[in-house]
């Protein structure tokens, strides 16, 4: 059978598998193996399913991914998201909409030390939903700033899926971190912005909160987040300068973040074994989906699938190219989890990628900042169903899914922003060491 064929074919046959709900990283391993089989033979096939687990799990660089989840346990054990959501209510809740752009700035600043989405949006689902329903927000104001908020954890670092990506196409993962701090920030702020500008135009979306608060009570908001600041520039600071690598960082990062917790007096042999047993369940989970799609991949490279959509494609421009590749990302986005799709296509993309010279530190970058995205659109939205989820059957999943359209908009903005203008991202890695 044509090799090509054979790929369009494994294609369509793990969309369905994804349709159906099987699991995405078996899904990946099932339909590669078959694939190779199909192409080169049983042995063959054999050989590669054996090889490539080894080789990928055991390669050093991917114990950051346990570290950095690690981390974000024992920050969230210590209590830093209710501190953080606390400092930035004192700081900024005197101006318009100023609830939902706290909940923005301790999401950011929370998403520094978690590394993740998922875990950012239900932390702040639980403390920062009910303040502002208190406080007389819309519910659809309210529950979108948690969820689009939530997303920041997959780009400020340490952010998994840059992992994931240095991994896949051999890039420095410390680069990687450093290059998507300013677009991590200019999300953030455009966040706020646009909430600002909202609710200053139309005040019912959010009555401003009359609370005052004193010199000392600000003085106490500072004191209980201290640690935060620290752990951020003892983990970035130290990949900027070169003092440690990213795995390294890792390593770094869950202790400081246990002494964090010793010190606050929130650490317990409890609280070190639901962290501990969190962290082999999401790493494992995530090894299984690398393991299948590096076996995917395989295939895909096989298949010679790379090489006719890069013949495809031959002769277009690279903004063309680009703005296409953003609405595949779009698209994909709406039914299929943030790992997987980065998985999926970046065997396909590598090789027209490379024809275009484009600088693939800014590309993973931009990925992941589109894989945001695909955190609050509709249908899947995975943070939008956290944030219901949490709050049960007080606001509507429509409701939610109507107040992220904001946000996407500011998100396709920023993406505008670093097509535009690439310094944005590679500014801060061309000074590093």
């Amino acid at each position: 059978m044509d090799p090509l064929l054979v790929g369009i074919l494994g294609i369509v046959l793990l969309l369905v598998f994804i349709a159906t709900r099987f699991p995405i990283g078996i899904a990946m391993g099932l339909v590669g193996f078959l694939g190779i089989l199909a192409i080169i033979g049983l042995q063959p096939a054999i050989g590669i399913a054996k090889a490539v687990p080894y080789e990928l799990v055991g390669d050093w660089n991917l114990s950051a991914v346990p570290m950095f989840l690690l981390m974000g346990y024992f920050a969230s054990a210590a209590g830093l998201t209710r501190g953080l959501f606390r400092a930035a209510r004192i700081f900024m809740g005197h101006v318009p909409g100023g609830l939902a752009s706290a909940t923005v700035l301790a999401s950011a600043l929370f998403a520094s030390a978690s590394g993740s989405s998922v875990a950012t949006a239900a932390a702040f689902s639980r403390i920062a939903v009910p303040e502002m329903l208190k406080a007389g927000y819309l519910p659809s104001l309210a529950t979108a700033s948690v969820a689009s908020a939530g997303t920041l954890g997959s780009l400020i670092p340490p952010s998994v899926l840059l992992i994931i990506y240095g991994l896949i196409t051999d890039l420095s993962i410390g680069a990687l971190f450093v290059a998507a701090v300013i677009p991590g920030i200019l999300s953030a702020i455009v966040y706020i912005a646009m909430i600002t500008i909202r609710c200053k135009t139309n005040p019912a979306l959010a009555p401003r909160v009359q609370e005052t608060f004193s010199a000392e009570d600000r003085k106490e908001a500072i004191r209980d987040i201290w640690p935060l600041p620290l752990l951020i520039v003892g983990v970035l600071g130290g990949i900027f300068t070169g003092i440690f690598t990213a795995t390294e960082a890792g390593a770094v990062g869950a202790f400081l973040a246990v002494v964090i917790a010793i010190s606050r007096r929130q650490f317990s042999l409890k609280v070190a074994e639901k962290a501990l047993f969190d962290t082999a369940v999401s790493t494992s989970a995530i090894f299984i989906i690398v393991v299948g799609a590096a076996i995917f991949s395989r295939f895909i490279a096989l298949s010679t699938l790379p090489v006719w959509v890069t013949g495809s494609l031959d002769g277009y421009s690279f903004a063309t190219v680009i703005i296409l590749i953003c609405i595949v990302y779009l698209i994909l986005g709406c039914f299929m989890e943030s790992i997987s799709i980065m998985l999926l296509t970046l065997p396909v993309l590598a090789p027209l990628l490379a024809g275009y010279d484009i600088n693939m530190i800014w590309f993973g970058v931009l990925v992941v900042k589109l894989l945001e995205i695909g955190l609050i659109t509709p249908p899947l939205g995975l943070n939008v169903y956290v944030i219901r989820s949490s709050l049960g059957k007080s606001v509507k999943l429509g409701t939610i899914f109507k107040g992220v359209t904001w946000f996407i908009a500011c998100d396709i903005f920023v993406v505008a922003c670093m097509i535009a203008f690439p310094a944005l991202t590679l500014w801060l890695p061309s000074l590093m060491r």
